[in-house]
């Protein structure tokens, strides 16, 4: 069992399937895989500053061995206050109340301050144009899921720690739906498919995410698809996640040899001559019952210039 002490918004994971199969691992490797968010760095700090404990001992060795049945207590301090910046970017809002706003996301922009972005993110903007749930951190009011920074599209905000602590439950019981379009290299053989594999950190590369067992910190990562339309050599298509991991949607593509056009990450830098900002994956469609009232709330993303420009360059090519 892994307990994690918080007042930012991560997630209490039980990891029954690592105490019943007999494995070890060291903690700190251990932990990044669990907790994606944090690099292995920050987590040998956090053990090296006695933030961890193993079986109630506090611990201050990344090197010692996970074991069956352990039980361990990470304690995430406070982040340090930062007053963010109120910035007037412009916004695409498609749904907007008291509650939440739900906002299309254009490529390039990053969702919250981080390290090598601290302004100029989506929070920066909302900052300007609206009051944000604290519940979600100093560094990340609000957010309730996040988009990489050059997948475009429908992402939602929460202004209320009721409406953030109500989504994100949505999220985690999945009656919360998120729907993207994504175009590929190559066309599958069946119409539709589920992709059934764990995800975890890559690795030997931090910054990737990878298909990577259970047994070695991989989460249950699920994402079922389905053909719009053959293009050639390329096929859009419509993805729903079961599970929100991530970088989901771009590994579990790469994995079965379809991977998103335009990813600098996971298409091993294929070229088809088009410009494009990033990875051509659009969260298209975002369903969720309203925090408050209950009420089915559907947002409909429409495509970017960009994504219409290359499904037009792409059926030229393949009726020419």
């Amino acid at each position: 069992m892994l307990e994690i002490d918080t007042k930012q918004m991560y997630i209490v994971e039980n990891t029954e399937e690592f105490n019943q199969s007999n494995v070890t691992q060291r903690l700190d490797i251990w932990l990044s895989n669990q907790i994606p968010d944090l690099s292995r760095s920050r987590v040998q700090t956090l053990i090296s500053q006695g933030n961890v404990k193993v079986n109630d001992q506090t611990c201050t060795s990344k090197k010692i061995s996970v074991k069956t049945g352990d039980r361990i207590h990470l304690t995430l301090p406070e982040a340090q206050p930062t007053k963010l910046q109120a910035q007037a970017i412009p916004l695409d809002i498609l749904y907007e109340d008291d509650s939440l706003i739900i906002i299309n996301k254009p490529a390039g922009l990053v969702v919250h301050p981080a390290a090598g972005h601290q302004d100029g993110t989506l929070v920066n903007a909302l900052l300007a144009h609206c009051p944000l749930a604290e519940i979600g951190g100093v560094q990340r009011p609000g957010i309730v899921h996040r988009l990489d920074k050059d997948t475009t599209g429908a992402i939602a905000i929460a202004k209320t720690d009721i409406a953030h602590q109500n989504l994100q439950a949505q999220l985690k019981t999945k009656t919360a739906r998120r729907e993207y379009l994504g175009v590929v290299y190559g066309v599958p053989n069946a119409e539709k498919g589920t992709i059934d594999l764990p995800i975890g950190r890559h690795p030997t590369d931090r910054k990737k995410m990878a298909v990577v067992s259970e047994e070695k910190g991989g989460r249950p990562s699920v994402t079922h698809w389905t053909i719009k339309e053959r293009i050639g050599n390329y096929c859009l298509i419509h993805y729903q996640l079961e599970t929100g991991r991530t970088h989901q949607i771009r590994v579990h593509t790469a994995e079965i040899k379809h991977p998103i056009i335009g990813d600098p990450m996971y298409s091993c830098n294929r070229s088809i001559g088009v410009n494009l900002t990033g990875q051509a994956l659009h969260a298209w469609r975002l369903q969720l019952q309203h925090p408050l009232t209950g009420e089915l709330i559907e947002a409909i993303a429409p495509l970017p210039d960009q994504f219409n420009t290359l499904l037009k360059i792409l059926r030229l090519r393949a009726h020419s």
